[in-house]
């Protein structure tokens, strides 16, 4: 994959993982993981939403434009591979919100 496309779905993802830890945050159905992002959503969804596109941004920007170092590419796969990853997370809670599954279903899958 091209990796311009990869700068874009990394982009494209944290966008996502934005809007679905709003919803899900703002409904009750789960908490924000990190500390400093609770915080800032604690304050308003647009102080959220300003430092979580800022910081995709930031790093979509030096993930593309250093992208031709080894490092770069480590660390594009390696995020690339944590917000798919992510995205599974945020499929199981809409499922479990939804009442597609049982929040004990995925309790005893993931927690043992």
């Amino acid at each position: 994959m091209p990796l311009t496309t990869q700068t874009l779905l990394l982009f494209a993802l944290n966008l996502i993982d934005a809007a679905l830890t709003i919803y899900w945050v703002q409904n009750g159905y789960a908490t924000e993981g990190n500390h400093l992002m609770a915080t800032l959503l604690d304050i308003g969804v647009f102080p959220f939403l300003a430092v979580k596109i800022a910081v995709g941004t930031v790093a979509s920007i030096m993930l593309w434009r250093w992208g031709k170092l080894k490092i770069a590419k480590y660390g594009l796969a390696t995020t690339l591979v944590i917000y798919i990853g992510l995205m599974g997370v945020h499929l199981f809670t809409g499922l479990v919100s939804f009442g597609y599954i049982s929040e004990t279903f995925v309790t005893q899958l993931f927690v043992k």
